[in-house]
């Protein structure tokens, strides 16, 4: 770098007018500097503004192309906006049976639902859902996110990956004001499920966390519920029921 220096030392000295001489300092400057530098004199060679040939250029002359060919570094800050929110609109209670007519019915052992086919006098046995709708940030057609809880508890439908295989589980929300804003990249979209309406009262579910995934029942009789892809022999389709 010295060596680089003093030849452009050099070399500018004997384009520098009359009475002007150039000296190059051995602090240690930045590329910002350099840059500067090489600005300033080559405005200085080519400038018409002021007679440089003059016996009259002053130091202030020279100042002042120099601050005129000043390279001014300008930070840039990129803001991201705010991650996209899931916003609870509205809750309604309703009952659920698969398109075979099962009810689902919580078995507190295992803390799990089954699809059962209840028998007459059995209904106390059948789950009673809270189902809180959300606005979607982006919108799907045809599709509405939900959250579905078990009425009476604070036990919430969930889907997330147990080694790396999407699963259904039944979990505890001790503050249930958590669910009111659910940011779209945050671990609790795993409460939130697509609800897509294919006819009066029959709808599929579809984890929001896990796509292409749904709630299902198997094809047998008392089977645990659990998440499913559109290829399993399983039912995908529910008859969702308001109660009023």
């Amino acid at each position: 770098m010295d060596f680089k220096m003093s030849y452009m030392a050099e070399e500018w000295s004997l384009k520098m007018p009359k009475g002007l001489d150039l000296e190059v300092s051995h602090h240690p400057v930045t590329m910002k500097s350099v840059v500067n530098l090489i600005i300033a004199m080559e405005r200085l060679k080519t400038s018409n503004s002021e007679p440089v040939l003059s016996t009259d250029f002053q130091d202030e002359n020279l100042l002042s192309i120099m601050l005129e060919s000043i390279v001014e570094e300008h930070s840039v800050i990129e803001r991201k906006g705010a991650p996209p929110q899931f916003t609870s609109r509205d809750e309604i209670e309703c009952t659920v049976t698969d398109s075979q007519k099962r009810s689902l019915v919580l078995v507190e052992s295992s803390m799990e639902l089954h699809a059962v086919m209840l028998q007459g006098g059995s209904d106390d046995r059948k789950v009673h859902l809270n189902m809180s709708t959300y606005a979607h940030p982006t919108p799907i057609a045809e599709t509405r996110p939900v959250a579905l809880g078990i009425k009476g508890t604070n036990l919430y439908l969930s889907c997330h990956e147990d080694d790396d295989k999407p699963t259904l589980h039944l979990e505890e929300v001790t503050d249930k004001n958590s669910l009111s804003r659910i940011s779209a990249e945050s671990d609790m979209v795993r409460f939130l499920f697509y609800k897509r309406d294919t006819g009066l009262s029959i709808s599929s579910l579809m984890s929001v966390r896990c796509p292409n995934w749904y709630i299902s029942t198997a094809q047998d009789d008392d089977q645990v519920v659990e998440v499913c892809q559109e290829t399993a022999p399983r039912y995908r389709s529910f008859n969702i029921q308001r109660q009023s």
